[in-house]
C-alpha cells in the first residue's frame, strides 16, 4: 500500500545541487540527494550498490505488466533517438522527443495517474520518415519484417485512438478485464477470471495466499492456465538477474535477519511459490535491526482492474535514525490509537503485533516506483500477516523534501487558498504535517482494523483499492486532530491539523482536478479516494456548512467553517469504510465510491485548470535515480561513491541498453 505525493514542483536552496532538470507535457523531473551515504559504512554502501542493481534488472517486466506492446514502443523511439538521420532541429522531431520522454516516464503508452493513452503531437506520416530514416537494425522488428511492415503494424498503437485506449477501466457495467489494455490477462473474460478465483482451493484458508498474484491470467484451448512470473517462466530473462544481484547481496547482509530474507526472496523469485513469498514477508517484517532495508518483488495489485495481480517494484533504502523518532512514537503507541479509534469494536485488533513505522533515505527507485515514487509504503500487504505479525511502514523524507520545496514561490497557494491566514497556515505547518499525515496513514490507517474470519479480502473487487486507501487517510486525518498527538509532542497546536484539514480538502475538492482532462472522470484509486472523503465530508456537513464553496474576485475558494466538526466527519465515515472494508460489503462501498468519487463538476474543473494553468506548473513529478559508482583499488573495493549528474534522457536510453532483458512481446 502506497502514499502517493499530491505536490507539484521543485526548488532548491542548495546551490550546489540542481533539483530541477526539466519539464514537458505535464510532467517535472527532478534528482533528489541522499543525504548520509557518505557516513554508512563500506559494506552497507556495496550492499546498497548491489541492491540499486537488483532494483533496474526488473524495468522491462514493468512496461510488458502495463501493455503488450509498451517495449516494442519505447525500443521504437530509442532507435529513433539514437540513430535518426535527419534533421533533429524541428517541431516535430522537438515533438517526438517528448512523446519518447512521456512514455519513458509512464512505463510505457498509457498515461501513469490516469491510465489513458497518450499520442504524440506529430502525423503518423512523420513518424514513418522518423524510423526509415534511423538504423533498421535497432528497430524491434520481427524475424522476417520489413521496415514497411514494421511501420504499419506499430502505427495503429501508437495513433489509433480507440486501439487499447485505456490501461485500467473499473467501470462496473462494463467487463473490465477485456476493457483494460493491461497485460495480466489473455483471451479471459472478468467472470472467468472471477469464476478462476473463486475456485481456488486455499490449503490453509486461516494464512490465505495472494492468489494469481505474480502470474499473468490465459485461456489456451479453451483451458485457464496460470503463467507464473519466475526463473524459467513468464519473465524469466529479467528475473534471473534480478536474482543474480541478490545473490550478491548475501554475504554484504547486516545480520542472519536480513540474510535469511533475502535467501527467501531468491527461493521465491526461483521458484513462484506464493507460500514462500508469506514466508519472506513474515520473516521481513519482523528485521526492526537492520539499517539498510528494500522492497523488490511483484507486490502493489493497483495497475489490475480485479486488484488482484501486481506490478512489479523495487526501492532500496536506509533508515533516517534522527527523523525515524517521531515514527517511532506513533508505532510504540499503535494499541491506543486502535483502541480509540472511532469504529465498531467488532473491527478493532484487541493486540496490535509488530507495527513499526521509521523515516527512511531512499537510495535507489525501481519498476513501478520510477522515475513517479509514492513518497510512503506499508507492508506487506497480506490481511493476515498484517494481522498476526504486524507491518513496516515507510516515509521517504527525501523525496517528500523535494515535492516540499517545490511548492515554495510558484502561486500555486496564493492562488487556491481563501484567506491569508489559510496561506500563512500552509507555508509554517505544511510540510511538517504533511509527513506526519504520512505516517500515521502507512502506519495505523493501513496497519490497522480487521477483516471479519468469513470475509474474504478479494471481496471488494474492484472498489478495494481506493475504499482501502480512504480508510487509511480517515485514519490519519481523525487522529491529527486529536490532543494524544500533542500529548506525545508530534503537534504543538491544533493549527498544525487545521494546515492539513485545509490542503486535504481543498485538493480533494477542486486542486487535483488538475491532473484529469477535461471532460474524463476521476480513474485513480488515490484520487478517488480524496474526492471521495471530500466530497461526503461536503454533503454530510452541508446541514451546518461545515465546508462551504464560496466566491471572491470571481473564482471559488473551499473554506472550512468548522475543523472540530469535520473531524467528527472524518470518524463517522471512517467507521463506515472500516465495516465495508472487514464485512466484504461490495455493494456499500460500491455505491459509496460511485456516488462521490467519480463524476466531476465540469464547470468548476474548467475554472480550476484555467487558473492552474496560469501558474505554468507541472502537476506530475518524478526522479532520476542517482548513479552509485564501485571504486576499486588493487581489485578491492574500497568505496562506492554518487554521481548525480546522468540527465534524464541518458538515464533512461543507457538502462535500456544496460539493464534491458525482455523480448519486445513477450511470445506467451
Amino acid at each position: 500500500m502506497r502514499t502517493i505525493s499530491k505536490n507539484n514542483s521543485y526548488n532548491s536552496d542548495n546551490q550546489n545541487f540542481s533539483y530541477l532538470l526539466e519539464q514537458f507535457a505535464d510532467i517535472k523531473i527532478m534528482r533528489y540527494p541522499v543525504p548520509g551515504f557518505e557516513e554508512l559504512t563500506i559494506q552497507q554502501k556495496e550492499l546498497i550498490y548491489v541492491l540499486s542493481q537488483a532494483a533496474l534488472c526488473g524495468r522491462d517486466i514493468i512496461y510488458d505488466q502495463f501493455y503488450k506492446h509498451n517495449l516494442a514502443v519505447r525500443r521504437t523511439n530509442e532507435a529513433i533517438i539514437e540513430s535518426y538521420s535527419g534533421d533533429r532541429e524541428t517541431n516535430d522531431f522537438k515533438e517526438f522527443l517528448v512523446y519518447a520522454k512521456r512514455v519513458w516516464f509512464s512505463n510505457g503508452i498509457h498515461h501513469h495517474y490516469s491510465t489513458d493513452k497518450f499520442f504524440p503531437s506529430i502525423k503518423p506520416d512523420y513518424f514513418a520518415k522518423l524510423v526509415k530514416q534511423s538504423k533498421s537494425r535497432l528497430l524491434p522488428l520481427n524475424k522476417t519484417e520489413m521496415v514497411d511492415g514494421f511501420i504499419a503494424r506499430i502505427t495503429p498503437i501508437i495513433f489509433d485512438v480507440e486501439f487499447d485506449k485505456k490501461r485500467i477501466v473499473l467501470d462496473s457495467s462494463k467487463d473490465i478485464i477485456q476493457s483494460s489494455a493491461s497485460n495480466f490477462y489473455q483471451n479471459v473474460s472478468q467472470k472467468e477470471a472471477e469464476q478462476f478465483i473463486a475456485g481456488f482451493n486455499q490449503p490453509n484458508p486461516d494464512q490465505p495466499i495472494s492468489i494469481g498474484l505474480n502470474s499473468r491470467l490465459v485461456k489456451e484451448n479453451n483451458q485457464l492456465k496460470e503463467q507464473v512470473y519466475k526463473v524459467g517462466g513468464l519473465y524469466s530473462a529479467a528475473i534471473e538477474q534480478i536474482v543474480f544481484w541478490l545473490h550478491k547481496a548475501l554475504p554484504l547482509a547486516e545480520n542472519e535477519q536480513q540474510k535469511r530474507s533475502i535467501e527467501l526472496l531468491i527461493n521465491y523469485y526461483t521458484t513462484g511459490d506464493l507460500k514462500i513469498w508469506d514466508d519472506y514477508n513474515v520473516n521481513w517484517v519482523t528485521d526492526q535491526l537492520s539499517i539498510i532495508d528494500f522492497v523488490n518483488g511483484f507486490i502493489e495489485t493497483y495497475g489490475d482492474p480485479l486488484g488482484m495481480k501486481a506490478t512489479w517494484e523495487s526501492v532500496v533504502n536506509f533508515k533516517d535514525l534522527e527523523a525515524s523518532k517521531r515514527t517511532e512514537i506513533i508505532s510504540n503507541n499503535a494499541q491506543w490509537f486502535e483502541d480509540n479509534a472511532p469504529i465498531d469494536p467488532r473491527f478493532k485488533k484487541k493486540e496490535v503485533k509488530g507495527v513499526s513505522a521509521k523515516v527512511i533515505t531512499v537510495a535507489q527507485l525501481g519498476g513501478d516506483c520510477y522515475p513517479a515514487t509514492p513518497i510512503g509504503i506499508n507492508l506487506p500487504n497480506a490481511d493476515w500477516i498484517r494481522k498476526h505479525h504486524g507491518s513496516k511502514s515507510v516515509t521517504m523524507e527525501n523525496i517528500t523534501y523535494s515535492y516540499d520545496k517545490a511548492s515554495e514561490g510558484n502561486g500555486f497557494l496564493e492562488e487556491f487558498c481563501f484567506s491569508d491566514e489559510e496561506i500563512a497556515l500552509a507555508k509554517k505547518y505544511g510540510p511538517k504535517v504533511s509527513n506526519l499525515h504520512t505516517d500515521l496513514h502507512e502506519c495505523l490507517g493501513h496497519g490497522s482494523g480487521q477483516l471479519l474470519p468469513e470475509t474474504s479480502g478479494e471481496a471488494l473487487k474492484n472498489f478495494s483499492s481506493t475504499l482501502e486507501e480512504a480508510r487509511a487517510d480517515l485514519f490519519a486525518l481523525y487522529y491529527i486532530g486529536d490532543k494524544k498527538l500533542e500529548t506525545l509532542g508530534l503537534i504543538s497546536v491544533f493549527d498544525e491539523a487545521k494546515a492539513e484539514y485545509n490542503a486535504y480538502i481543498r485538493n480533494g475538492l477542486m486542486t487535483q482536478l488538475t491532473r484529469i482532462l477535461l471532460g474524463n472522470d476521476m480513474e485513480q484509486a488515490h484520487m478517488r479516494n480524496r474526492a471521495l472523503i471530500a466530497h461526503w465530508c461536503l454533503a454530510e456537513g452541508t446541514p451546518d456548512k461545515v465546508i462551504e464553496f464560496k466566491m471572491k474576485e470571481g473564482k471559488t475558494f473551499v473554506v472550512i467553517n468548522d475543523y472540530q466538526k469535520l473531524r467528527l466527519l472524518f470518524g463517522k465515515l471512517l467507521a463506515e469504510v472500516q465495516r465495508i472494508k472487514s464485512e466484504g460489503d461490495y455493494e456499500a462501498g460500491k455505491i459509496l465510491v460511485e456516488k462521490y468519487a467519480i463524476k466531476i463538476d465540469q464547470k468548476l474543473h474548467a475554472e480550476v485548470m484555467e487558473r492552474f494553468k496560469k501558474l505554468n506548473i507541472a502537476p506530475y513529478g518524478g526522479f532520476v535515480n542517482p548513479v552509485f559508482i564501485p571504486v576499486y583499488k588493487n581489485y578491492t573495493l574500497v568505496d562506492v561513491t554518487i554521481d548525480y549528474s546522468e540527465d534524464y534522457t541518458q538515464q533512461m536510453i543507457r538502462y535500456s541498453k544496460e539493464f534491458s532483458f525482455l523480448p519486445d512481446s513477450n511470445p506467451n
